[in-house]
């Protein structure tokens, strides 16, 4: 059963019971719950997917293959194993690996480009600079590490949470955030160094 509803109307849930009687009801045939938890979850997991990626439309197919196999493997979920949204955060991370790792080029897809001004911008312009130097920063870190930052950062999961769509433990979980902020910081040090260059 493919998506058809609006990704404007999804979000995420705190009622996790909610979401696992959803899961029971759409395990028995129920269609109507399975577009109930799309709804509610394509929107995070298609953010997840685009920050991961770098690419919406990369993302939008993985969106469309994680909701295609909780249709298919939805009664396979089992409440133990982290809660119905961290489920569907652990379908999606492993979708995106696996295109990341099919990409010769990964490595350097993130690349810095920064245009040559002897400006600097200021107010929106600015903001709007330095969130494509985040972007671009982010894209250049490893796979695990970015996925760390990500799953915290942007997507609001707790450590615990991205520990278990990583597979691997809490302290696993926070040594990853701390390589990753500081390679971050470094990429981000490094691209305003080079902005001055430029407008000098």
């Amino acid at each position: 059963m493919l998506l058809t509803r609006s990704v404007a109307v999804a979000g995420a849930s705190d009622d996790d019971s909610d979401d696992q009687a959803l899961l029971a009801a759409m395990a028995r045939g129920d269609g109507g719950a399975y577009r109930k938890l799309a709804d509610r979850h394509l929107a995070p997991i298609l953010r997840y997917g685009t920050r991961l990626l770098g690419d919406a439309h990369e993302a939008e197919d993985v969106a469309q293959e994680t909701f295609l196999r909780l249709w298919q493997h939805g009664a396979s979920y089992e409440p133990r194993g982290g809660k119905p949204s961290t489920w569907l955060y652990r379908i999606a991370h492993n979708l995106c690996i696996d295109r990341l790792r099919r990409r010769k080029e990964h490595a350097d897809a993130g690349a810095l480009e920064l245009a040559a001004s002897g400006d600097r911008p200021s107010g929106e312009l600015a903001k709007k600079e330095l969130a494509e130097q985040v972007e671009a920063a982010l894209a250049q870190l490893p796979e695990r590490q970015r996925a760390a930052l990500v799953l915290v950062h942007h997507e609001g999961l707790s450590q615990n949470e991205a520990a278990q769509v990583l597979d691997c433990g809490p302290e696993a979980v926070e040594s990853l955030l701390a390589r990753g902020r500081r390679s971050l910081r470094k990429l981000l040090a490094g691209a305003d160094d080079r902005a001055e260059g430029d407008a000098t």
